[in-house]
């Protein structure tokens, strides 16, 4: 496991590798893209309340989505060339972990597809 976050928590290889260097996880590999249940997503980084789940839906994409974060602000954004043309990445806006990107080909009412790796988050079932 490594450490992040100061000792303030532990992540998986796979976390680390997603939210530190903001690596991909597979299509459709991800527990959190089948939840069903009602609650909210933490970043799995710093524990910081990302997505509501009365905000995802299923895409078919494979990866967890969601039409608008749980806040405006709990998300930053920057453009990235990676794979050759320009795609706008979400981050964790408290601890700058990489969650995944924003598309603007979501459903009503904002139009947009937070597409998120389901290893970068952590989900609490609303009691």
């Amino acid at each position: 496991m490594n450490d992040c976050c100061g000792g303030k928590c532990e992540l998986t290889d796979e976390q680390y590798r997603i939210l530190r260097e903001k690596g991909t996880e597979r299509a459709f590999t991800s527990p959190l893209n089948d939840e069903k249940r009602a609650g909210v997503f933490y970043c799995a980084g710093c524990g910081e309340q990302l997505f509501s789940s009365e905000h995802k839906y299923d895409s078919g994409s494979g990866w967890p989505s969601f039409y608008q974060p749980i806040e405006q602000d709990a998300l930053g954004e920057d453009t990235d060339y990676d794979i050759g043309y320009a795609r706008t990445e979400v981050h964790c806006a408290k601890c700058g972990g990489h969650m995944g990107h924003v598309f603007p080909d979501g459903p009503k009412p904002t139009g947009l597809r937070y597409c998120i790796n389901g290893a970068a988050l952590t989900f609490k079932p609303k009691d």
